[in-house]
């Protein structure tokens, strides 16, 4: 398995403050990879970083085998897809939102509502189409995200905290189906979360962040049954 996604001699500063320093990084294609951490470690500066939403003091990033540089901010956003905790809907219909990327990249109407209609029916969102985004609950809205991020067809998928704000039965529930999808569409993902279960349950490798820093990444399994130091294990409860 190759990298879609490689990080090197990575440096971000806030004002005078190193915020995250990582030597390697690499996001295999098809994989999910968690990021976990505590409040503070870095997990948001680093997906900014991937969404080339912050330009790091240092480092180089590959994409595709290429220096990410290499592409417009434009190209390189067009082939990734990014998902907040907090879903950002435009005050438009359900089927509006979905649609709203397709219609920026001037695909064919015929395709625009295949495309939506088709990611409508696999987030269980169909009935909803013409509902005003105003009006959806927190599950129903990141529903809505998730219909609009797929439809696009990412390479790369970016979720940070998607689930933190939601009560635990939709949350279970939303966790089910993201992880038949992911499954399904092979999506390469990059999990932002403090929640070790998600961790555990979506990815295929854990990389641990503690104070800007990445101190282990390996299999679920890896870590959280063989601590890398005693720092790792403690913020896992070992």
């Amino acid at each position: 398995m190759t990298a879609l996604l490689e990080l090197r001699d990575l440096r971000v500063r806030r004002g005078r403050r190193p915020v995250l320093e990582i030597e390697h990084l690499a996001v295999e294609r098809g994989e999910v990879l968690a990021v976990v951490g505590p409040n503070g470690a870095g997990k948001s500066s680093l997906l900014l970083v991937l969404a080339r939403l912050l330009k790091p003091e240092r480092g180089a990033m590959r994409f595709d085998g290429k220096p990410a540089e290499a592409l417009h901010d434009l190209n390189y956003r067009r082939r990734i897809g990014l998902v907040l905790q907090e879903p950002l809907l435009l005050d438009e219909s359900v089927f509006d939102n979905v649609a709203a990327g397709l219609r920026f990249r001037r695909l064919p109407r015929d395709e625009v509502a295949r495309r939506v209609e088709a990611w409508l029916g696999r987030l269980g969102i169909a009935d909803l189409r013409r509902r005003p985004a105003s009006r959806l609950s927190g599950g129903e809205a990141q529903r809505v995200s998730l219909a609009r991020v797929f439809a696009l067809q990412p390479q790369l998928l970016l979720l940070d905290e998607p689930f933190s704000s939601l009560d635990a039965p939709t949350r279970a529930r939303l966790l089910d189906d993201l992880q038949a999808l992911l499954t399904a569409t092979g999506t390469t993902t990059v999990l932002i979360t403090h929640d070790l279960d998600e961790a555990k349950r979506l990815a295929r490798r854990v990389a641990v962040l503690l104070d800007g820093r990445l101190h282990q990444v390996g299999t679920p399994e890896e870590v959280f049954e063989h601590p890398a130091d005693a720092e790792v294990a403690a913020f896992l409860g070992k």
